[in-house]
């Protein structure tokens, strides 16, 4: 990728709050992550969220219902493989990072970094929502990688966002008390219509800015759906101090 390639997606994110950039993982290390994922989820291996503990509109009532332990997130993907840490602070992850925030960039463990599984059966619908909602630093200004594993469709439950969103002003009464940007609002309607889904093919990765609003439908395939989503900040942009954000200790690449 050149660095004037670079700049351009670095613009669409600044303007648009959310960029795809095609084939930048490998088919081939693309499958060999989604094997190391596929035995992890088949072993159920610690730490993990499931769906039933978020209760999300689709997800099992509880653990103990049918579907009770599908599987939502492996959690702390840096840890949970080395090949997932390989990714989290690549060179071109560096040098793009480096470019959005001019400054040293850091991968946040307390938020996202983990593989994101969408089942067919039980697996949630995600409403809209802003990321930075439950994170705590100095700036609103942390972006988010996602990389597609395999195809993401909106058959199997892709992502939505709203163009420009990132820069929008919204009072807290449009947004609900679990801090969802409420579909129910005339004046949300608006936004909400202006939304789009970005068809992903393997290895393309989307970055996206932590106040962009997005939201995931439910996976209507017959195939798990496989993520794996990392958070950056710039250096200076720390944590505030005994907030979540500093749950984990960030890395430095």
């Amino acid at each position: 990728m050149s660095v004037h390639s670079k700049k351009e997606q670095v613009q669409s994110l600044r303007e648009q709050g959310f960029v795809v950039v095609p084939g930048l993982v490998a088919p081939e290390r693309c499958d060999e992550m989604k094997e190391i994922a596929q035995l992890q989820l088949q072993e159920a291996a610690a730490p993990v969220e499931f769906e039933a503990d978020l209760r999300y509109p689709g997800a099992p009532d509880s653990r103990h219902a049918p579907g009770g332990h599908t599987v939502r997130r492996l959690l702390d993907a840096y840890a949970r493989h080395p090949r997932f840490a390989q990714w989290a602070t690549a060179p071109e992850i560096r040098g793009w990072m480096e470019l959005y925030f001019g400054e040293e960039p850091r991968l946040s463990r307390a938020h996202h970094n983990c593989m994101m599984t969408k089942h067919p059966a039980y697996g949630s619908l995600t409403g809209w929502h802003r990321d930075a909602r439950y994170w705590s630093f100095e700036r609103d200004d942390l972006v988010s990688t996602w990389l597609a594993l395999g195809s993401e469709t909106v058959d199997n439950g892709g992502l939505w966002f709203v163009p420009r969103s990132h820069t929008a002003t919204f009072t807290s009464d449009r947004f609900d008390q679990a801090k969802f940007f409420r579909a129910d609002l005339p004046e949300n309607e608006a936004q909400i219509r202006a939304a789009v889904s970005p068809e992903l093919k393997k290895g393309d990765v989307v970055f996206f800015h932590c106040n962009t609003l997005h939201s995931a439908g439910q996976n209507l395939s017959d195939a798990v759906k496989f993520s794996l989503v990392y958070t950056y900040h710039g250096a200076s942009n720390v944590a505030l101090p005994g907030s979540r954000s500093t749950s984990k200790p960030e890395v430095a690449f």
